[in-house]
C-alpha cells in the first residue's frame, strides 16, 4: 500500500518570501526555520521518513546558521582588534554590497557619521 506523508501544516514551512538563496536563508530565517522543525520532531507525530528529511533540513540549517556565527565573530573580532600601541587596528573585510545600499553607507567617501 502506498501511504503518502503528511504535508506540514500551514505556518509549519518556511515563508515563500524567504525561499533560500545561493548562500542560503538569513541567519534569522534560518533559526526560525530550526526551532519549527525541532518543535515538530519533538512532537513525535511524523512518519519515520518524513522526521528523517526534516532532521536533515535541521542539520544542513544548523550548518549555514554556525557559519553565519563564526563569519560575525570574526568581523567582531576584526573590529575590536588593537595593535601593540593599544590603537585600534584596522584591516579590510568583505561586505554585502546590499548591505551597504541598504543602511545607506557612503561610497568610502568617509564614516556615516
Amino acid at each position: 500500500m502506498n501511504r503518502r506523508t503528511p504535508s506540514p501544516a500551514p505556518g509549519n514551512g518556511p515563508p515563500a518570501s524567504s525561499a533560500p538563496t545561493e548562500a542560503g536563508p538569513s541567519f534569522e530565517v534560518a533559526i526560525k526555520r530550526l526551532t519549527e522543525i525541532v518543535q515538530t520532531l519533538e512532537r513525535g507525530e511524523l512518519p519515520l521518513e518524513e522526521s528523517l528529511r526534516l532532521f536533515e533540513e535541521g542539520v544542513k540549517l544548523s550548518r549555514v546558521s554556525q557559519e553565519r556565527l563564526d563569519a560575525a565573530e570574526k568581523r567582531v573580532e576584526q573590529l575590536l582588534a588593537v595593535d601593540e600601541q593599544g590603537r585600534a587596528r584596522t584591516a579590510p573585510f568583505a561586505t554585502d554590497a546590499a548591505d551597504d545600499e541598504a543602511m545607506g553607507e557612503p561610497d568610502d567617501d568617509g564614516p556615516p557619521f
